[in-house]
């Protein structure tokens, strides 16, 4: 039957990290440190929501764009939290942040256009980009300039046929942010190339240390911009696939469009959800989003102290719930790594290959997980890595 397989499709490769957690699956008594999401339930409240959203019969479709109240609500939190200007008809509520990344994909790129997509970062971008009929173009960000774009990298990778950079900070799998004065160093080869940029702002809730800053809200990119956020993350929402795009009006029109003829509308169910977790969003404290970040904070100290004491050397995380330790002095690539450990200890963890080609001396670890399991795995790691001496 392969002849009725378009050749894009025959060329994709599985998800290295669904493909490695198929095998996790059957692994018995494995503890998994992989797992991109988090580990709290939805607050009681959003779920409350829902429930009386389905008993009052709330079952049919929204508007295309979502449901009026939870845009007004994305467009007074996004410009609360993160200064970011966009009215709540420029809001598109999409089927998570997936969505939103291929509807810009789909309404922005020919045939033959290449986009950036810095490397390592998340699986799908790159597949996205080939679907939509472009070039992915791999920008190698270091460990030693902290996993970021910069200037130079940016030159080096932009030839004619680029037009668009796929922007994720925070950055998974690295963890890495860019502040405010990194990111003003990019814009300027931004605008003098005349580039897109898309930029995926999903774990913006999630920074240690200092506020996420958005490249929206620098001169001259807003006009440039395709934001993308959602709820999965920092509200616990990854089941609910509700996440929201925000475009210059031309690009808004051309995803709206292509939104209406594939999806429709984002599930009812969820928006009012949404609608409820957004209602205590405007207060200094933000209580449920604050308390999982502290929490993640803890993890991610006990985390980085942890793969230390094992004798890994590791990028200290400043965003995100990732770790992205070097297993380079083990004398294992990153997959051979992963491989091994899950066979030998049932610790499961990414290889970072999964991730890009400059991640192959690397492993995703995952600490949206609870501290008990974190323990117990960190100790199999540190016998891991002595039996191999």
């Amino acid at each position: 039957m392969r002849e009725f397989i378009n050749q894009k499709t025959k060329d994709l490769q599985p998800s290295g990290i669904r493909k490695f957690f198929d095998i996790v699956k059957t692994t018995e008594g494995a503890i998994s440190l992989g797992v991109g999401e988090p580990d709290f339930v939805t607050p009681w409240k959003v779920r409350a929501a829902a429930i009386t959203a389905l008993q009052r019969g709330y079952t049919q479709y929204t508007g295309n764009r979502g449901l009026p109240e939870l845009l007004e609500l994305i467009s007074r939190y996004l410009s609360e939290r993160f200064a970011l200007d966009y009215a709540p008809n420029n809001v598109l509520v999409t089927v998570g942040g997936s969505e939103a990344i291929d509807l810009a994909l789909r309404a922005c790129v020919e045939i033959g256009d290449e986009i950036l997509i810095p490397d390592p970062s998340y699986v799908s971008y790159a597949p996205c980009v080939s679907l939509s009929g472009g070039v992915p173009v791999k920008v190698e960000c270091q460990e030693e300039n902290g996993f970021i774009v910069t200037p130079e990298l940016l030159e080096k990778s932009i030839t004619p046929k680029t037009k668009a950079l796929i922007f994720t900070y925070p950055n998974n799998p690295t963890g890495a942010i860019m502040t405010k004065e990194q990111l003003e160093k990019i814009v300027d080869v931004i605008i003098r190339h005349d580039l897109l940029v898309v930029s995926d702002e999903i774990y913006a809730e999630l920074t240690y240390g200092r506020r996420h800053v958005s490249i929206a809200t620098l001169p001259g990119m807003k006009e440039r911009t395709i934001y993308v956020g959602g709820f999965s993350k920092a509200f616990a929402m990854t089941g609910w696939r509700l996440g929201f795009a925000c475009a210059p009006a031309e690009i808004d029109n051309a995803m709206f469009k292509i939104h209406q003829y594939t999806m429709l509308c984002a599930p009812t169910m969820s928006q009012y959800a949404a609608i409820e977790a957004l209602k205590d969003g405007f207060s200094d404290n933000f209580s449920t989003v604050e308390e999982m970040r502290e929490s993640y904070d803890k993890r991610r100290r006990f985390v980085l102290h942890s793969i230390q004491e094992v004798g890994l050397t590791c990028f200290e995380p400043q965003g995100a719930f990732y770790a992205f330790p070097s297993v380079k002095n083990s004398g294992l690539t990153g997959e051979e790594f992963a491989e091994a450990l899950l066979k030998e200890e049932k610790v499961a963890v990414v290889p970072g290959s999964a991730f890009g080609q400059f991640g192959k001396n690397n492993v995703r670890i995952s600490y949206a997980t609870g501290m008990k399991s974190l323990d117990q795995a960190f100790e199999r790691i540190g016998a891991f890595l002595k039996n191999r001496k």
